[in-house]
């Protein structure tokens, strides 16, 4: 109890995704934008760093939609929640599939201290915008990764646009995400998400969009970061 007390995360956060955590895997409810999105997720992930046989960390894995569709790539996968009730789900969806993923209720704190350097890959996606400091999660990230590792995180952009699309139409008008999914003022730039990568000491190497096309409802990579984006940056070789 005192690593959730004292872990990175807001009560109030935990409280609303551990109220989904039965609905992780129905893919036409509450959560259907992360199954609509997963299978970019995982392309943009695989094609820039190796996961056969790599130690991956998947921080804020939720009931484990990236895990898995990682752990099919080869990954040998830890995925850590906080909400106990997503880590439960988590373990009985992987045992159904016959999938061998190390789940656990741990924050990034505790694995980063306790593993330091231990991942070849870590993972943070859909997860800066729900805690109170994204720059320390982004150092745990960091520090938690291999020199020469790969880290990736995704999240969304703060501005109008974000604010129009991501919040009020999303959330509030096509009922894409449960309401009170995002707050504005919790979203996070690209630059401010590459200024907190270099200071935790990784190289940032891409950051790519994550579009949604309202007619044809498909997403895609590519293009503008306005909404959606993903960033992947490298822990250096150690000199």
């Amino acid at each position: 109890m005192d690593q959730i007390e004292n872990a990175n995360a807001e009560p109030a956060e935990l409280e609303k995704f551990d109220r989904l955590s039965d609905q992780w895997w129905d893919e036409t409810g509450p959560l259907e934008t992360l199954h609509a999105i997963n299978p970019l997720r995982t392309k943009y992930i695989t094609e820039r760093t190796g996961l056969e046989g790599a130690r991956l960390l998947d921080v804020g894995c939720g009931a484990g939609i990236l895990s898995e569709s990682l752990t099919r790539c080869g990954a040998k996968v830890t995925g850590i929640d906080l909400a106990a009730d997503n880590i439960r789900v988590a373990r009985e969806h992987a045992a159904e599939q016959g999938l061998d993923i190390d789940y656990r209720v741990a924050s990034v704190e505790t694995i980063a201290t306790a593993e330091a350097g231990h991942f070849d890959v870590v993972t943070c996606l859909e997860l800066l915008e729900h805690v109170p400091q994204p720059e320390a999660a982004v150092a745990h990230c960091a520090k938690a990764v291999r020199p020469g590792g790969d880290v990736f995180f995704s999240t969304i952009n703060r501005n109008l646009k974000s604010f129009m699309l991501a919040i009020v139409s999303a959330e509030y008008v096509l009922g894409m995400l449960p309401r009170g999914t995002h707050e504005y003022l919790k979203l996070i730039k690209p630059s401010e998400l590459s200024r907190a990568a270099r200071l935790s000491g990784l190289v940032v190497e891409d950051l790519t969009g994550l579009n949604y096309n309202p007619l044809t409802r498909t997403y895609r990579l590519g293009g503008n970061v306005d909404v959606n984006y993903l960033l992947s940056a490298r822990r250096p070789e150690a000199a």
